[in-house]
This record gives C-alpha cells, structure tokens and sequence, in this order.
C-alpha cells in the first residue's frame, strides 16, 4: 500500500533537521521507508534512479514551498548532501499578552464544529507550551454571550481546501428558482459566514463571471479538478461586500409588493413603508437590489409584486421554471 506524500515529506522533513551532517540522496533514498518501498531494486536500476530523483527534488522544493530552509552541501568528494539546520528553521519566541491571548481563545472557541475546533484546541495548547502568560485562560468567558459559528454543511470543509490551494472544484448546485441542481464548475476564492449563512465567492466558469453561493445549496460531493485557475484571483477579495450585494443588502432603488397579512416577517423588517391594504394584505415599499427576485420566491404565494415591471417579471419567470420542474 502506498504511503500518502504528507507522510514521505513529513519523514523527509524529519531527516533532514534529525542530522547532524548532510545526507546524499543515496542515504536519504536508503533511510526513508516510502522511497525504500516505491523504489526497489527489482524495478530495475536506470529507471529507478530517475523516477527517485524526479520524486525528491520534487519533495524537497515542496518542503521548501512550505518554508523548511533546505542546505544543499558539497563535500571535499564532490558528494553533494542536504540538511536542516534547527536554529535555521526555528521560529522566534512567542510573546503575548493577556489581551492577545484572550483574543486567541475567543477566536478558538468560535469553531465548535468540523475539524477546525481540534486544530484551535490544538494550536492553544502549543501556544500554552510556548510560554502563554501566567494566570491567562485563553477558554475564560469574557461575556455573556458566546461566540458560535455553526459549520453544518459537508461543502464547507472540501471547499476552504480548496481556497487555501487554489484548487478548482465542481459540485451539483440548487438555485432558489430550480427544481433540480445542476454542475457548476467554480475557481474558488473565499468563504464568508453572512446572516447565519455560509457562502463561496468565486469565478464561475461556466458563466465567465464571479458568482456566489450559499454552501447550503449544494448537493453531493465537492469534487477538485486538477487544472489550475484561469482567471485572476483579486488581491483583496471582499466576500462580505460581494454576498452582501447578491443576498440584496446593498439597493439603490426600492420596490413595492403586496404581503399577505401575518406573513414575510423577514421582508417587514427591512420595510420602509408599511400600509394595510385590507381584505388580509398590506402594501410595503422595500430596497431592492441584486437577487430580490430569488428571496420573493421564497415567499410562494404571500407576495406579488407590484412594480418595477422588470422584478415582477424576474420573480414570474423563476415561479414559473419552478412550476415545470
């Protein structure tokens, strides 16, 4: 059974800050367990050395990617040998204070679901080895209210992989206005929690365009795709200010709907005006921005639209694709 490659460039990694010298491929080839086993001497000399070279240098600028600061070292036989030094690779003491390590736990304690809270829980517990201040609990509540973000959709781990590494992705996706979910194949940048919601900002390849979507819409399996990304990422991406303008928070003009009396609570709040038509509707002007259209929906039958012309034909349109399935 093959061993995974963090494993190999864990051990690499191990080896070459364990030594006191440098090694040469040869030893490196000859110490390590996953080169000893994915290269045998059966499987023939030539093509074993070189599909061995191909897979260290590989390895080795991988480790340097990560930020091992790798020695390459020449000996008086011209034998050329690698090491990692430790006080070359060592980070510098960590310093807080009682505000920062407070704000620390704050922060891990937000996490309370996926594998995220045993990384915070973890990277605390070194942080309390490396010399936290005496007296500290980064866990002390400091309120009365808690922090929580909830982390229930399965997409959500797949996916910020994938931001991290600038991987593409493609997974089945519902929109508010279908029946059915269709693929999407997106070049993941970010993700943001919004309202109790979370969402991915991307470049969507399909439509040649940044799209955004709300993880709890998407069905199956996130899927990554090997090619990289073709469109550039922007240096700042903000997700808050995009999901904001396609969830419809940030309006420039306003809309007039009819709202059955007792219902769309949601839409009552964010109301400017409110006026009881009788006969068990009211009449509300509400802002009216990017994706309104996909929210009414939602509504069913307690909402019609009553201008612009253009947001009653959009919400007419989605009822309907709904209608055909």
């Amino acid at each position: 059974m093959a061993i995974a490659k963090a494993e190999r460039l864990m051990n690499l990694a191990l080896c070459l800050l364990g030594t006191r010298r440098p090694l040469s491929k040869r030893e490196l080839r000859e110490s390590i367990e996953a080169y000893v086993e994915a290269f045998r001497p059966e499987q023939g000399a030539a093509g074993s050395d070189d599909s061995f070279n191909r897979m260290f240098e590989r390895d080795k600028d991988d480790l340097r990617e990560l930020g091992l600061v790798i020695e390459t070292v020449e000996n008086i036989d011209g034998e050329v040998g690698y090491l990692a030094r430790r006080d070359s690779n060592r980070l510098p003491p960590i310093t807080l204070d009682a505000e920062e390590a407070a704000a620390l736990g704050l922060a891990a304690k937000v996490w309370q679901q996926a594998r995220l809270a045993g990384a915070a829980s973890g990277a605390l517990q070194k942080l309390r080895a490396a010399g936290l201040p005496e007296g500290v609990d980064p866990y002390e509540a400091h309120g009365a209210l808690e922090p929580r973000i909830p982390v229930h959709e399965t997409a959500f781990e797949p996916l910020m992989l994938a931001c991290r590494d600038r991987r593409p992705v493609v997974f089945e996706y519902r929109k508010a206005s279908a029946a059915h979910p269709e693929p999407r194949h997106v070049e993941p940048w970010a993700l943001e929690c919004w309202r109790g919601h979370w969402y991915l900002a991307g470049y969507d390849r399909d439509r040649g365009a940044e799209r955004v979507f709300r993880l709890s819409r998407i069905t199956g399996r996130v899927r990554s795709r090997g090619s990289g990304f073709t469109a550039p990422v922007p240096d700042v991406v903000t997700v808050r200010e995009t999901v904001a303008g396609w969830a419809g928070e940030i309006a420039d003009r306003t809309a007039l709907i009819r709202l059955r009396s007792g219902a769309g609570y949601p839409l009552r709040a964010k109301a400017a005006k409110v006026r009881e038509l009788g006969d068990g509707w009211d009449e509300l002007e509400i802002p009216y921005g990017h994706g309104l259209d996909a929210w009414l929906v939602e509504f069913g039958p307690d909402v019609v639209v009553l201008e612009p012309a253009e947001l009653r034909a959009d919400v007419v349109d989605r009822l309907r694709a709904v209608a055909k399935g």
